[in-house]
């Protein structure tokens, strides 16, 4: 009896199709493109009735055998089609990329959007065939919707990154979980000002966090353990998140009242406020880390233990007001433990006088029909960051460009170029110089169109040259490595996924 049900409207509907495909095969007329098409789309609508049908024969077997009322009937109707639309039930995304990047030699080289000297401060360039890592989020949450119609998601992310091209690397592995956390809406207790507001609690990064892709660079990142709130509505046009991130100082050398030196933790504290006045943002942040000024620096100054931070930014819904696309512009400044303009409360060396600005801005168009570009500047100015007199300024200018040649296939090509002049105070390395990137990408994607398609596959080729100073800045960086000094070859395949 089930079966017979399931089969029939599919069997009707593949008996239309084989006379209609018979009827167009004798006809000769030129709608026969649009025939075709409206058959397909009459075949669609007969399978979307037989699983409409399939799913209310299972609940009115259950009625037969449960004695279920209408009510509960629909109720459980309902619920099949949430849990369809994804409102409810599990739920899987994911992010990765992995490939090789190799020298002219056909060996392994130094890559990376921050393998720069300016990159130890934020400072990335572009990524386009400048990633020899695989790096991969798993992201599996689980969505309830209640009688009273509350809601709820819970969340867990599992990530991990390696450069190693192995495919066991269990001695590499970085395995971590990311965020942990629940978060309630549609609270039927909740009015007023919170009428549409959520609640969550626990490990997460923040849902308001934006970045440049093209620099595999955050604009702000928000993220630690704690709670908060979303979407307040205090006026008509104004909505407001607040919430408190605690992260960890763990290990650092003190300083005692006799001057020997331990080790000890400090938890870093960011009470968050962040306000939307239609595309306007202005963000807020206090930051604390009690006890952290007994940490012992380098250079001998004061760390600090607190700080503040701020971003004032765009959210534009075209390209720059010249044309349809989209932008994003901020501007950032902190001081104290808040000198670390992106990552918040996540540097604990900072001293109590640091202060820094950023600023950020990207856009994306379409130029000509196949032809699509995304600029991107990010760019800081720092002082007093981890010694009194030290100052560091960076600057990176980007452009991704695309031609999408067929439905599948597109090659892309980035400009990369970074200027640094980085002045680590007395008894620290000085360096000015200039970082520049080209890269060629043929690409291969199920389809194309737009920069925020994935997955794609890509090979490419990058020339980068830096400027020969640049190589003794620092013994930790890439630059002035065994092989790598400057004029570059570097070829590779990647694939980059997300969903």
């Amino acid at each position: 009896m089930h079966t017979a049900r399931i089969k029939t409207p599919l069997a009707a509907a593949i008996a239309v199709a084989s006379l209609a495909w018979g009827g167009l095969a004798a006809a000769d007329s030129p709608s026969l493109e649009q025939r075709l098409a409206d058959l397909e789309a009459r075949i669609a609508a007969a399978e979307a009735r037989a699983n409409a049908a399939e799913r209310r024969a299972e609940v009115a077997e259950q009625q037969a055998q449960e004695n279920l009322s209408d009510e509960e009937i629909e109720a459980r109707l309902a619920k099949v089609e949430r849990q369809a639309s994804g409102e409810e039930g599990f739920s899987f995304n994911a992010y990765a990329r992995s490939g090789l990047l190799l020298d002219e030699e056909g060996k392994s080289t130094q890559g990376g959007p921050y393998l720069t000297p300016a990159g130890g401060l934020g400072g990335a360039v572009g990524r386009l065939g400048n990633e020899p890592d695989t790096y991969a989020e798993a992201i599996l949450n689980y969505r309830m919707r209640f009688d009273n119609g509350a809601k709820a998601l819970y969340r867990t992310m599992i990530a991990d990154g390696v450069t190693t091209s192995n495919d066991w690397t269990a001695a590499e592995s970085n395995l971590n979980v990311r965020q942990v956390f629940a978060e309630f809406s549609d609270l039927p207790s909740f009015t007023g000002a919170f009428e549409n507001a959520s609640i969550w609690a626990g490990k997460r990064f923040d849902r308001d966090n934006f970045d440049i892709h093209w620099l595999d660079s955050d604009v702000i990142f928000l993220a630690g353990t704690g709670a908060g709130i979303y979407d307040v509505q205090l006026a008509d046009s104004w909505k407001a998140n607040f919430s408190l991130y605690g992260r960890t100082f763990s290990d650092f050398d003190l300083i005692t009242e006799e001057e020997d030196t331990g080790s000890g933790e400090t938890d870093s504290l960011t009470l968050t406020a962040n306000n939307y006045f239609g595309n306007w943002q202005w963000m807020v942040n206090a930051l604390s880390a009690t006890d952290n000024d007994e940490r012992a620096l380098d250079s001998g100054d004061t760390a600090a233990d607190n700080g503040f931070h701020t971003m004032v930014a765009y959210h534009g819904d075209s390209f720059f007001g010249l044309a349809e696309g989209s932008f994003k512009a901020a501007l950032i400044h902190g001081r104290g433990l808040g000198a670390e303009a992106k990552v918040l409360g996540a540097d604990g060396n900072l001293t109590e006088d640091a202060q820094a600005t950023r600023v950020g801005l990207y856009g994306t168009t379409y130029l000509a029909p196949r032809w699509r570009i995304a600029p991107s500047i990010l760019a800081e100015t720092s002082k007093d960051r981890y010694a009194e007199g030290d100052e560091f300024q960076w600057a990176t200018l980007n452009v991704r460009l695309a031609n999408e040649l067929t439905e599948n296939f597109e090659m892309q090509y980035e400009g990369s170029y970074q200027y640094m002049d980085l002045d680590q105070g007395e008894g620290g390395n000085s360096a000015e110089g200039d970082y520049t990137k080209f890269t060629i990408a043929p690409t291969f994607k199920p389809e194309v169109g737009g920069f925020w398609k994935r997955p794609e596959i890509r090979l490419f080729a990058s020339w980068s040259d830096w400027d020969e100073e640049l190589n003794g800045y620092s013994a930790d960086d890439a630059f002035g490595s065994e092989g790598f000094t400057g004029g570059e070859w570097s070829f590779g395949v990647q694939t980059e996924v997300w969903f």
